[in-house]
């Protein structure tokens, strides 16, 4: 070999000195996508009072987003094998981008949504599976290890401090700043991805985008979470609201029968025929969107199922509490933040000490463990929960709640992964990812509904029942109550002394209508543990390495950060 072909060697296995940079603009961009799923949250009381909504309707910002990143996520992954990663990320990157700038703008639900749940969730989907797949070909050895220990710290970290940035943009200057900072940042990554990223190889295995699948589960999931969450508006099975959509109706009104028993019939249509386009892909091997056959392993089964129902309940405390204490406490946006800043701290260390103890107890044990933890959360927030709640008597709860979510989630992804077959865990990690999401905008729906009636009804009942009051501002109160829900507000002209009292029996209707989608929280959650006693034991020395849920993973150290950081960014 001549000295020049001995020089090219060299170079060639010299490491990319741009290989930093690229972890740098990666750092940001989980930042952007981290901060997005908690910033939000202490901001759903001003958004409902600026926009003059329903939390119902508001609602559809979170629960859109989870869909359509539950949705998107496997194909994101997919699309990047086949197009390139840098590519996708280029282009999650501006869409994510476009999508807050619509939503800073926005000046009413549909546009939000539009900006939020949809555009940005896109962008998400895209972007957040290039980075895990830029990093594992960016990366070799320790270094790989090092640089998803940072992605992974960082993407927590910015979830933890999401209520915190959140509230004091609130109340300091306005909630759309909370999508504001994404217009900044956004461009700022894409210069930077263009300039020092590797453009990467595509995977020789890429295959084909379930495309159909794909709109089979969203058409699905949409009528079914529509159905749970509009119910108590457009009522069960009798019709008792007019369905309309941008003001044009859109169900005949003579009907008796709602529209939402038919939507979620419909519902158990498309999810059925998605069933079956799903078999039927396997079986031919043409890459189906979700593995059904997979299930005949009993950890991806039952472990997906734990998953599901936990996600159903774990978000309970996360869109119930800021409305409690904003609505019900009068708490200011950054002082609600202030108040759940244990919460993320502690999944971070739940998540690291359950991690530790997965070497004494087993993987199984700790799952199991941190479900009871958050059950207790749950029941002690929902106990305490009152017009005299104070930050230290809410703190164990929040303690319990957090410890909880770091034991259980971080490690079901283990559990999920612990007996699939080797070369579909690509696929089986995203269907766990998948999986999380769903159960998320389940429990969203689900509990916004019960939070809403909840509140409504008693609040109704307690201005009637308010003998302080006159009669005339009784029947006027309750008929503002029940248009406006959980963001009422005393009408302007309201008296002193009527105000007193219009304000203690908010409070208590905030606080018994909190309970109620809190103890379901509970329920969903110990339904989770009880599904948990049909786990496998799954000891951390017997998992195999599997791979991330992107396909050309197969690092099982950036599977463990994957799972820390998603608890934290569904937290």
């Amino acid at each position: 070999m001549t000295t020049l072909d001995l020089g090219a060697a060299d170079a060639a296995a010299q490491p990319d000195p741009r290989r930093w940079v690229t972890l740098a603009i990666i750092t940001v961009a989980v930042v952007i996508v981290s901060l997005d799923n908690t910033i939000l949250n202490v901001a759903i009381p001003t958004i409902l009072r600026d926009f003059h909504t329903t939390l119902p309707s508001l609602q559809w910002v979170i629960t859109g987003y989870a869909l359509t990143f539950a949705t998107l996520l496997i194909i994101g992954g997919r699309l990047g094998d086949i197009y390139g990663h840098r590519r996708m990320f280029i282009v999650g990157a501006a869409l994510f981008g476009t999508g807050s700038l619509i939503a800073a703008l926005s000046t009413g639900v549909p546009t939000l949504v539009l900006g939020e749940a949809l555009i940005e969730g896109v962008g998400a989907s895209l972007m957040l599976p290039a980075t895990l797949a830029i990093l594992s070909t960016t990366f070799e050895g320790p270094e790989r290890a090092a640089a998803f220990g940072v992605w992974g710290a960082v993407g927590g970290t910015a979830a933890v401090l999401g209520p915190v940035v959140g509230g004091f943009l609130t109340t300091n200057y306005s909630w759309r700043w909370s999508f504001g900072i994404n217009v900044i940042v956004t461009p700022l990554a894409i210069v930077g991805a263009m300039l020092f990223m590797p453009e990467g190889e595509r995977s020789d295995r890429a295959g084909r985008v379930d495309v159909p699948g794909a709109l089979l589960i969203a058409g699905g999931m949409f009528l079914l979470v529509f159905g749970l969450s509009e119910g108590g508006i457009y009522g069960w099975i009798t019709q008792i609201g007019r369905f309309t959509i941008l003001g044009t109706p859109a169900w005949p009104q003579w009907l008796p029968v709602s529209v939402v028993p038919v939507a979620c019939l419909a519902a158990v249509g498309v999810l059925f025929g998605f069933y079956a386009l799903e078999r039927g892909k396997e079986r031919r091997d043409q890459g189906p969107l979700f593995e059904f056959g997979q299930l005949r392993h009993r950890g991806f089964r039952y472990g997906l199922l734990t998953t599901v129902v936990m996600g159903i309940g774990q978000f309970g405390l996360a869109f119930v509490l800021p409305v409690f204490l904003q609505e019900g406490k009068h708490l200011t946006a950054e002082r609600n933040g202030l108040w759940q800043l244990p919460t993320g701290v502690f999944v971070v260390v739940g998540a690291q000490v359950g991690s530790r103890l997965t070497r004494r107890i087993g993987v199984t044990a700790v799952v199991r463990v941190g479900l009871l933890l958050l059950l207790s959360g749950f029941l002690y927030v929902a106990a305490v929960i009152s017009g005299g709640l104070t930050f230290w008597s809410l703190l164990p709860g929040l303690m319990l709640y957090g410890t909880g979510v770091g034991f259980a989630t971080t490690q079901l992804t283990n559990v999920v992964l612990y007996d699939v077959d080797r070369d579909k865990s690509g696929v089986a990690s995203g269907a766990n990812s998948t999986a999380r999401q769903v159960g998320l905008a389940l429990g969203v729906a689900i509990i916004g509904s019960l939070l809403t009636s909840q509140t409504t009804r008693r609040a109704v009942a307690g201005v009637r029942a308010a003998s302080a009051l006159s009669p005339a501002v009784r029947l006027r109160t309750a008929a503002l109550i029940r248009a406006e829900g959980v963001n009422f507000a005393p009408p302007a002209g309201t008296t002193a002394r009527d105000l007193v009292t219009l304000n203690h029996v908010f409070l208590s209707a905030v606080g018994g209508g909190a309970r109620v989608p809190l103890l379901f929280a509970a329920g969903a959650v110990a339904v989770a543990a009880a599904v948990s006693a049909l786990l496998p034991r799954v000891d951390i020395g017997a998992i195999a390495t599997p791979a991330i849920g992107i396909d050309g993973i197969d690092d099982l150290e950036a599977l463990e950060v994957r799972g820390n950081v998603a608890a934290a960014l569904l937290d």
